[in-house]
């Protein structure tokens, strides 16, 4: 356990954020890993059949991310404060509650396959092998929320190493299965999607066992497996708001590919692997954004006021170093990097997707300005805010992609996620100023109410 309302804020919030780091980009590596597998041993078809299919898997995916991350500020809160039980008492809610809602999500998301493959005008020759893909990864999406809820356990009292060293291992099973589905059995895109779930079936198993050996503070017995109503509903009132923007942001991602779909095989292909590089890039960013509101969460249960703001300019700083580094990298091997997902007899699509890579690069550091107000606002339990901000950034983002995108191509899309991260920033930071201005104010905290 880590307990962070005590000690040299810079170094706990590296070392917290270390392993978070890792773990987002080990979480990333499933995707990479099955994208680099998939065009290599079937080419441009198959693999822009899994880029159609990744969007809508996306909303699913991170609608659970973001409901266990509403769960994880109130884990954190009580485990600041020193309430244990409190702390247990928010698990098994969240365990039980969320366990049913991701049945119902799994259910609701295999009724809407085809339709969603539809709006985003996924070419018929493409769309078969998509909606399989989804098919298997839709009916194992409770593997995922359990890993998710007990790893955000873990977190919320200062352990993110564990949750780290299991996703490592998570990650490299997926790799060879992956090569051993897709590359040896012949199982096509299917054989990506069994790898996956296979693999976080495998996460959310070795967690379960680990709390149960190591981690007592977190071990539940099945008669603690209940929903007590006052905790589900705090934890609903954050859940859904940070569940709705998660959901709300990839809509949006959803949404840019039916941007691109129309611009041709080479351009989906193109565009898969590029976003496989942007959650790369993006990956460390949101850790740090992760780490900040795990350790502004513990220190407002603590009442401590003047760390939670060190602790925001040091992460910025942090992130804002980090991104422009990453920014530098992708100038300069955006030809070889896009050349480790696409075949090199493939020079459309190797072409149009270095070329966005160096165009999106000039956008990024507005993300980290982004990641690092979202940590800030979702610590101090202000996650109206975060839903605004998303709110505000999407319809610019999708809308310019759509209709710029007749014009200048992928570059579209990348304008409007610059635009977008643009005013999302300029809304965050009028917030800010706004919440340091009136943080003792009575009325500005009665405008907060019910957030």
């Amino acid at each position: 356990m880590k307990d962070m309302t005590e000690g040299n804020i810079t170094k706990q919030m590296l070392t917290f954020s270390m392993p978070l780091m890792l773990a987002n980009f080990f979480q990333q590596l499933y995707g990479v890993a099955n994208t680099i597998i998939v065009g290599r041993y079937l080419g441009k078809g198959a693999l822009a059949a899994m880029g159609g299919a990744i969007p809508f898997m996306d909303v699913m995916m991170f609608l659970l991310v973001g409901m266990t991350m509403g769960a994880s500020i109130l884990m954190a809160e009580y485990f600041g404060s020193g309430d244990i039980d409190r702390l247990r008492m928010e698990i098994a809610t969240s365990i039980v509650g969320g366990a049913a809602f991701t049945i119902l999500l799994s259910l609701a998301a295999l009724c809407c396959i085809s339709p969603a493959l539809r709006l985003i005008n996924t070419p018929q020759s493409i769309a078969p092998q998509s909606a399989s893909y989804l098919r298997i990864i839709f009916a194992g999406l409770i593997f995922t929320f359990l890993y998710n809820i007990l790893s955000s356990a873990l977190r919320s009292i200062g352990e993110s190493a564990v949750p780290l060293y299991l996703l490592i291992f998570s990650s490299l099973l997926n790799i060879a299965l992956a090569d051993a589905f897709v590359g040896r059995a012949g199982l096509g895109v299917n054989g990506a999607a069994y790898a996956t779930v296979i693999s976080q079936a495998a996460a959310a198993l070795a967690c379960f066992v680990y709390i149960r050996i190591k981690a007592p503070l977190l071990r539940l017995s099945l008669s603690d497996l209940k929903i007590n109503l006052e905790f589900f509903s705090k934890t609903a009132s954050y859940s859904w708001i940070s569940g709705v923007q998660q959901t709300f942001l990839y809509v949006g991602i959803f949404l840019l590919q039916g941007a691109v779909n129309p611009l041709g095989i080479d351009s989906i292909a193109a565009f898969n692997a590029a976003s496989r590089v942007d959650s790369l890039i993006m990956a460390p960013s949101d850790s740090l954004a992760l780490s900040l509101m795990m350790f502004i969460s513990q220190n407002n249960g603590a009442g401590k006021r003047e760390r939670i703001r060190a602790g925001f300019v040091r992460s910025m700083f942090i992130n804002c170093v980090y991104t422009a580094s990453a920014v530098a990298l992708l100038l300069l091997f955006s030809d070889r990097i896009a050349a480790l997902f696409l075949h090199a007899d493939e020079p459309d699509a190797l072409a149009l997707c270095a070329h966005y890579l160096s165009f999106m690069a000039f956008f990024y550091l507005l993300s980290a300005f982004c990641n690092t107000f979202q940590g800030y606002f979702r610590g101090i339990g202000k996650m109206g805010v975060t839903l605004y901000a998303t709110l505000i950034q999407i319809p610019i983002r999708v809308g310019l992609s759509y209709l710029l995108a007749g014009r200048v191509g992928m570059d579209a899309v990348a304008t409007g996620i610059g635009a977008g991260w643009i005013f999302m920033t300029v809304y965050q930071v009028w917030e800010y100023r706004r919440y340091i201005k009136g943080e003792h104010s009575d009325t500005y905290r009665l405008s907060w109410s019910g957030q």
